[in-house]
């Protein structure tokens, strides 16, 4: 591995999880009640304006009971437990960080959903799927941490089916050298942003047509100007995740949106038919 990945590895490592969630779960009812995932969503939504930004993503990719779905760098597996309950859908996290995913199993078993969404560690530029394997990939606020975009973006198109669904909702370059420590990278060395314009360019190359597309910038900066009005988060929240710093992190993160830093985007895409990608092979 490279240093850059062992970077982001690190920063994700998140040493002891689950037993500190157990520990702050507490506070919602003993280890043998059942929890919803809406219980969780201050706590298992990593990336801006959390369920919310889920909730709208999964509208757009058009989610159905039927589907199978993967989601690439699921973190503690909020998105995956909301949409296996809200759609019924079979649900597939991976993720990079082990602890990472022991933590999301754990949640999934609280919530009693480990028959229907499951989690594996693994990389997301060597998913452990064969070709054609998913209805629909979520990607949110991952896209971040990979220096090679053009070979996840391929990862991506070869385990979707033909006319299957990618749907990503990420941060992006918007113009100035970001404010560091973030979420997602307390240096510049685990931070490989994209700009919008060019995130498209390198998913429409894999393999991709655009079907949604839109700038939430500005829905993002509203949300954090709301989150400062509101004074602190409710708790257990993402400080279980990711330290006493994360405050912080997430302060940075709304500091960089409004100084037009930063932006983020919505996008949903189709991957091409086999019918498209050869006549784009023999062109």
């Amino acid at each position: 591995m490279n240093d850059a990945f062992d970077g982001v590895r690190d920063h994700y490592r998140a040493t002891g999880l689950t037993e500190r969630l157990k520990i702050a779960l507490a506070v919602l009812g003993p280890e043998d009640q059942p929890l919803t995932p809406e219980q969780l969503g201050a706590l298992d939504q990593f990336h801006t304006r959390g369920l919310a930004a889920t909730a709208e993503l999964a509208g757009m990719a058009r989610i159905t009971a039927d589907m199978s779905v993967l989601d690439v760098g699921s973190g503690v597996g909020g998105p995956a437990r909301f949409l296996a309950a809200t759609y019924g859908c079979r649900v597939t996290g991976i993720d990079l960080s082990e602890p990472f995913v022991d933590a999301a199993r754990y949640l999934t078993r609280r919530t009693g959903q480990s028959e229907q969404v499951s989690f594996h560690t693994a990389s997301a530029l060597e998913l452990p799927f064969d070709d054609g394997d998913f209805d629909a990939v979520f990607l949110q606020h991952v896209a971040m941490n990979i220096a090679d975009r053009a070979r996840l973006y391929r990862e991506i198109q070869r385990v979707l089916k033909s006319g299957g669904r990618f749907a990503t909702f990420d941060v992006v370059a918007n113009g100035g050298e970001p404010h560091y420590p973030l979420p997602w990278a307390r240096t510049p060395a685990t931070s490989f942003l994209l700009t919008a314009d060019a995130t498209r360019e390198a998913i429409e190359q894999a393999g991709f047509r655009t079907l949604t597309w839109q700038d939430d910038t500005e829905t993002a900066k509203a949300w954090f100007a709301q989150l400062r009005a509101s004074g602190p988060p409710p708790s257990p929240n993402l400080g279980v995740v990711m330290g006493l710093d994360f405050a912080q992190l997430a302060g940075n993160l709304g500091r960089n949106l409004m100084e037009g830093r930063l932006g983020i985007l919505t996008a949903v895409f189709e991957a091409a038919s086999a019918k498209t990608e050869n006549h784009l092979e023999n062109r």
